[in-house]
């Protein structure tokens, strides 16, 4: 979390960090050290975005295996057209880690 938090304030920074300890990190290539306040400031940011990466993740997954479906030679059915929106759109108006731990998958038909 603290590497994310680091890149998403400065994606070019260059830096360690001993032990995953915010108060070990050592600043290379004369990256201009970011202050442990605005690292830490990130770390909600930081766990949207990795729960959001896990729900896309999930959400792909559940579409490739329904993509046969949408084949030019296959006729998809109107439930499955609806199930394959719902997962496109399931990742919409979420703003929370909470929003995203809420979210309920559509059943596949």
């Amino acid at each position: 979390m603290i590497e994310k938090s680091i890149l998403k304030i400065n994606p070019n920074a260059k830096f360690s960090i001993n032990a995953n300890d915010i108060d070990q990190i050592t600043w290379h290539d004369k990256t201009t050290p970011i202050s442990k306040a605005d690292i830490e400031s990130q770390f909600t940011a930081v766990e949207f975005d990795m729960a959001m990466e896990n729900l896309r993740a999930e959400r792909n997954s559940k579409l490739t295996e329904t993509d046969f479906y949408a084949l030019s030679d296959v006729t998809m059915s109107p439930e499955m057209e609806t199930y394959r929106q719902e997962l496109r759109d399931i990742t919409n108006g979420l703003t929370t880690v909470e929003d995203v731990e809420a979210v309920v998958f559509p059943t596949k038909p």
